[in-house]
């Protein structure tokens, strides 16, 4: 989102300023919750839901969907075959926001193609009656399979309008996807629970254009929550090295990537001298170093008033939950490790009942309970 001010100081201190916001995360010298795993045998839960208070479900990467609770597993049946190569694989969860009465849920996975080869992210729903998936039917799939193994992005969020957002990464393909409306990847979508497109999406009836974006520029992102009091669509990306981003998501927007950003390539050579370009969104926030994010939630909650406000954001590099804390112009003023060296946080989620839940690769699912 563009911030005048912010810009101004890059420019004009780009080594001092910019970057140096990321060297101030605390460790707290005392936790004042407690974390309990609430089931063990996981490998990568990649996604979280809950179908009640004491109920989740959650999706494990290489392709299964499990029913948790009292810390017993059931396999739910005939989940979509993945394409489980590199960061692909079955990906996130959904439920539609009338669950309760019409059993939708949505999933977003890679999706293979034996004819081409290779695999792009889709996205399906399907009804889930008697721990099986039934009737599933792909609304989108990104086009142009690739068998490059990174970047399918694949975040699902409802808004408070019934649109269903979702996210699909630059598929490493980074000077050609997200910068060309004509193609699938590096963007975020918009579409309707059935999977058609909303008359009002800002490239809809256009021709040559995937219609279903509602904005580009982005590189890999893997977290996204709909803010409960703005109504607004929050998302983070991966960056390069260097240069993890936060951005608020409006329509029709270019968030700039490849031509902007503050990351470096992983050997350490320029990408681009630009960090700021005419048309082009400033991030909210963003990290240097790379935090490798994952799971985004925004903390509203009964169980843990002094943190009420703050975003949530799990990270796969230095294995933490990170929060953030944000002033009334939505900059950050202070960051903060939470379940510190827990592992490679995935996903993050806020169950019904208002308590902090994460999930972590090859060790479980945690649950935040404050201390009394």
């Amino acid at each position: 989102m563009k911030n005048p001010k912010f810009t101004l100081l890059c420019f004009l201190f780009l080594n001092a300023s910019c970057a140096q916001k990321d060297n101030s995360i605390v460790s707290p010298s005392e936790e004042n919750y407690e974390i309990i795993n609430v089931y063990k045998d996981v490998d990568i839960p990649w996604s979280i839901e809950f179908l009640d208070e004491s109920t989740i479900m959650y999706a494990e990467k290489k392709g299964e969907i499990y029913i948790v609770k009292n810390n017993e597993a059931v396999k739910v049946e005939n989940v979509p075959e993945v394409y489980f190569r590199g960061q692909g694989g079955l990906l996130d969860l959904e439920l539609h926001p009338d669950f309760k009465n019409n059993n939708l849920i949505y999933m977003s996975y890679a999706s293979g193609s034996r004819e081409q080869g290779g695999g792009n992210t889709a996205i399906a729903r399907a009804k889930f009656v008697n721990n099986k998936l039934n009737d599933v039917e792909v609304l989108y799939k990104g086009e142009e399979n690739s068998t490059k193994g990174q970047h399918y992005g694949s975040r699902l969020q409802f808004d408070k309008d019934g649109f269903l957002f979702f996210t699909i990464g630059d598929r490493g393909n980074r000077d050609k996807n997200p910068q060309n409306l004509d193609l699938d990847g590096g963007k975020v979508y918009r579409i309707h629970d059935d999977g058609s497109i909303p008359v009002d999406n800002p490239f809809a009836g256009k021709e040559n254009i995937k219609e279903a974006t509602y904005s580009y520029g982005h590189r890999n992102p893997q977290g996204m929550f709909l803010h409960p009091k703005s109504g607004e669509i929050w998302t983070h990306e991966h960056g390069p090295r260097g240069g993890d981003e936060i951005n608020i998501v409006e329509p029709g927007k270019n968030y700039g990537w490849p031509k902007i950003t503050y990351g470096i390539n992983y050997s350490g050579t320029t990408i681009t001298d630009d960090k700021d370009l005419p048309g082009m969104e400033q991030p909210l926030y963003y990290w240097v170093p790379s935090i490798g994010p994952s799971g985004f939630a925004f903390l509203d909650s009964k169980r843990y008033k002094k943190w009420n406000g703050s975003l949530l954001v799990g990270s796969l590099k230095f294995q933490y939950l990170e929060r953030l804390v944000l002033n009334k112009k939505n900059e950050v003023t202070y960051r903060e490790k939470v379940a510190d060296s827990i592992g490679r946080v995935r996903d993050v989620k806020i169950s019904p009942d208002g308590y902090i839940y994460i999930g972590v690769e090859n060790k479980g699912i945690f649950k935040l309970v404050p201390k009394k």
